[in-house]
């Protein structure tokens, strides 16, 4: 019997250093696999400008490549479901992601294989590239007459990001609206967490549910994981800051409950342990961040990437996704 490897990714510019990891994951088997998301999913991760290439030109480029044998496309944000499927004998992953941040690792251990997280060839980035061909484009600073207006910059650069919202996130903000309803309606909870301003945010938002938002109904159950100040430096003593919110999660998270997992760079380790926990748990995993926020999207069950990396700029923008959410819940509700 064959010796399967999988490995996963967008695979949008290929280069060097995707060429020595698929090589070297082959070197662990007989037949390597490659899943790649689909165009839709490389959107919701990345944002509407990506991918560059198609799905279909991605898997011929790769499939042109003498390590790999078989390229599968997947819809879905994260490779878990096909990983199920195809029920590899060893599981790889760039350096980029540690052994608890890859999906599938659970899975694939418990049934005898292997995982692997192997370093990156330093230099290469798809990232970079598509930088480093755009250099010449306009920035998001704005001047006048040869000063900074702060002002119509900032209210230039909120006017751009909503505009962006509105013409290409409404479905992806109403897809995560009905998981957040669908798990009120079945009587599960609402997690949130995030460090900082999205602290904040995750307050404000288990405050609406419990409370109301605009419009009198029944409370609904929805926890922020950063309000309990003993639980938070207990943890944080005892385990380390990184499991301030996956700890809890382990505690108060059932089957088909939400987390909500906010952070504004998609990199925050004690967010990304959060949702780990949550998936290991059966949970959905709706996430909130910004246009670097690429680890955390690819985590999550959907995705709203605000269109910026001014943490100011994706803030305002989920607070007010929060409060859409909130108004399409009670509207949900009303009408039952």
């Amino acid at each position: 019997m064959k010796k399967i490897v999988f490995t996963n990714g967008c695979f949008d510019i290929i280069h060097p250093g995707h060429i020595a990891l698929l090589e070297k994951a082959k070197s662990f088997g007989d037949k390597l696999i490659v899943g790649i998301n689909s165009d839709k999913s490389v959107s919701s991760i990345k944002g509407k400008e990506r991918p560059i290439n198609s799905e279909k030109d991605r898997a011929a480029v790769l499939m042109g490549l003498s390590s790999v044998d078989e390229v599968r496309i997947y819809e879905e944000l994260t490779p878990e479901n096909l990983i199920k499927v195809i029920k590899p004998n060893v599981l790889v992953k760039g350096g980029d992601w540690k052994k608890s941040e890859i999906i599938g690792a659970d899975f694939v251990e418990l049934n005898g294989g292997e995982v692997h997280s192997l370093p990156l060839l330093e230099g290469f980035s798809t990232t970079k590239i598509i930088d480093k061909l755009r250099k010449n484009e306009n920035s998001e600073t704005s001047e006048n007459n040869g000063k900074t207006c702060i002002t119509k910059t900032s209210l230039s650069q909120h006017q751009k990001v909503f505009e962006d919202l509105f013409k290409n996130h409404l479905i992806e903000i109403e897809e995560c609206a009905e998981i957040i309803y669908e798990a009120i309606s079945r009587n599960n909870k609402i997690l949130i967490c995030g460090n900082g301003g999205s602290a904040s945010d995750a307050q404000h938002f288990a405050a609406e549910f419990v409370g109301r938002f605009e419009t009198e109904r029944k409370a609904l159950a929805a926890i922020a994981l950063t309000t309990d100040t003993s639980a938070i430096t207990a943890l944080a003593n005892d385990y380390g800051f990184e499991r301030i919110f996956s700890r809890q999660v382990e505690a108060l998270a059932n089957k088909d409950d939400v987390l909500i997992a906010i952070s504004t760079s998609g990199n925050s380790p004690n967010v990304i342990e959060a949702i780990m926990s949550a998936r290991r748990l059966g949970c959905k995993i709706i996430g909130l961040t910004g246009g670097a926020g690429k680890k955390l999207a690819s985590l999550s069950d959907a995705c709203l990437v605000i269109p910026s990396e001014r943490t100011a700029r994706i803030q305002e923008a989920h607070i007010t996704i929060i409060h859409i959410w909130c108004e399409i819940v009670d509207s949900k509700l009303k009408n039952l």
